[in-house]
């Protein structure tokens, strides 16, 4: 048996050999195996002469990976650098974290210079010092959250909890945990559409004769219970998921449609889809008018939009831009007319001081398209979409943390940023003669009843 191996270790050898003889000369083949030993320990020396160098950064970097509390907020560093909104330096976030520390710590904080280095020592400085993993845990959500809430816009980016991003979950879908809207009409949850009708034209009609402030109050909340409830499948969704209609129609007279749009959620579409094609069926040939209601929009799902201008503005069109990092992101539409829109010859968009963030990308995009004429107040000028980051290092087996960033700033039809400037609108509702300004756009005196008789109402 060994025999055989020596011969076959013999066999192995010649053939090496052979393959070396034909790619190299003998006489250089000593000297090309001396360079790559020389090569190697060049290498094993240069590693040797950089630990030298540079131990500091090779130790910090090893603390670094070892200390959750410094790797969570070296990975918020990332975040930020590469998802905010605007290109910031390590100069400029250094800074701001220098800020944060001393405001947390409540001591005066130095860096020796702006750059990574010298603020992962700060950090690192301020962890060693607290007595322990509560106050150290304390210190690092505290620094990223003040570092993300000094980033501008002022407050709008946070560290959030998991309770926040529920609450966030919560807006932006439509739903109100704390609302009974069962209980508001006084019916159960079993009851019928034809009890649940009954019910609220009892309640509503009581209320509507208390004028304090009590009881408009009651009776919009009596009016947004009815909305959610009163078909069969408004009524499953809530049961099913706690959301709410976003869209709400109401016929004034015979011409005119009004339409508010609460909110842009993940059911905004289906939503405006039912309620314009509910219009349409009920209209008949002298539904030519349409009020379509913007006011104390909040915003939400802005990534619906491009579906949801379709059936305003028409397929494949440039409808708004987006701003991230020096560069303008346009977005184009991905849905085409609805049917039950085109019928309106005349519309008019409602715009106030509450109408923010989608709403006013809607709003500006609306304007740029000449689909109707804006009336009433500027809107907000929020004009900044916010994202929530995961974080992959956490520092509390109780809690999960995530970066809320501003990530992209809007712009108006005009192509300056919303943010701070808001949107403005073609009639300013406040001014004496805006009812003969609307008037100029359409000889149509009912319009304007209507606008005032909308603008009056509490939402």
């Amino acid at each position: 048996m060994r025999e055989k191996i020596k011969i076959l270790f013999a066999k192995a050898k010649e053939k090496i050999l052979g393959f070396l003889k034909k790619c190299f000369n003998f006489k250089t083949l000593p000297w090309i195996l001396i360079g790559l030993v020389l090569l190697g320990a060049a290498g094993v020396g240069g590693y040797f002469l950089y630990q030298k160098k540079y131990p500091k950064k090779i130790q910090l970097q090893a603390v670094k990976n070892q200390n959750i509390y410094m790797a969570f907020l070296d990975e918020i560093y990332g975040i930020i650098q590469t998802n905010y909104w605007e290109k910031i330096s390590d100069e400029q976030l250094t800074e701001l974290y220098r800020l944060a520390v001393e405001k947390v710590s409540g001591k005066p904080a130095t860096l020796p210079a702006k750059n990574r280095e010298a603020l992962d020592n700060l950090l690192l400085s301020n962890i060693n010092s607290l007595e322990n993993n509560g106050k150290k845990k304390e210190f690092a959500a505290n620094v990223a959250d003040v570092v993300l809430a000094n980033l501008q816009p002022f407050g709008r980016s946070r560290l959030y909890t998991q309770k926040l991003q529920q609450d966030l979950s919560n807006a932006v879908n439509n739903i109100d945990p704390t609302a009974n809207l069962y209980a508001d009409l006084g019916v159960k949850k079993d009851s019928k559409p034809e009890e649940i009708k009954q019910a609220y034209e009892q309640k509503a009609n009581e209320l509507a004769k208390d004028t304090s402030e009590g009881g408009k109050q009651k009776l919009a909340q009596v009016n947004r219970a009815y909305e959610a409830l009163k078909t069969p499948e408004l009524k499953n969704r809530y049961d099913q998921t706690g959301a709410e209609p976003s869209v709400i129609g109401e016929r004034l007279g015979t011409n005119i449609e009004h339409i508010w749009i609460k909110r842009f959620s993940p059911t905004t579409i289906q939503d405006l889809v039912s309620v314009a094609d509910e219009a349409d069926k009920n209209g008949g040939k002298d539904l030519n008018t349409l009020i379509l209601d913007l006011r104390g929009n909040i915003g939400g799902a802005i990534d619906q939009l491009p579906y949801f201008l379709g059936p305003f503005v028409g397929p494949d069109r440039e409808a708004y831009q987006y701003y991230h990092q020096g560069e303008k992101l346009p977005f184009r539409t991905l849905a085409g007319w609805l049917p039950s829109l085109v019928r309106y010859k005349k519309v008019v968009i409602m715009t106030d001081e509450r109408s923010q963030s989608s709403a006013e990308v809607m709003a500006a995009s609306l304007k740029k398209f000449n689909v109707g004429v804006l009336v009433g107040t500027k809107t907000k000028g929020w004009g900044t979409i916010e994202r929530v980051f995961d974080i992959k290092t956490q520092i509390d087996p109780n809690e999960i943390y995530a970066a809320f960033l501003v990530h992209t700033i809007t712009l108006r039809d005009d192509g300056q940023p919303i943010e701070g400037r808001g949107v403005d609108p073609a009639i300013d509702i406040t001014a004496k003669d805006w009812g003969k300004q609307l008037e100029d756009y359409f000889n149509f005196p009912p319009l304007i009843q209507a606008v005032q008789k909308v603008w009056n109402e509490k939402y």
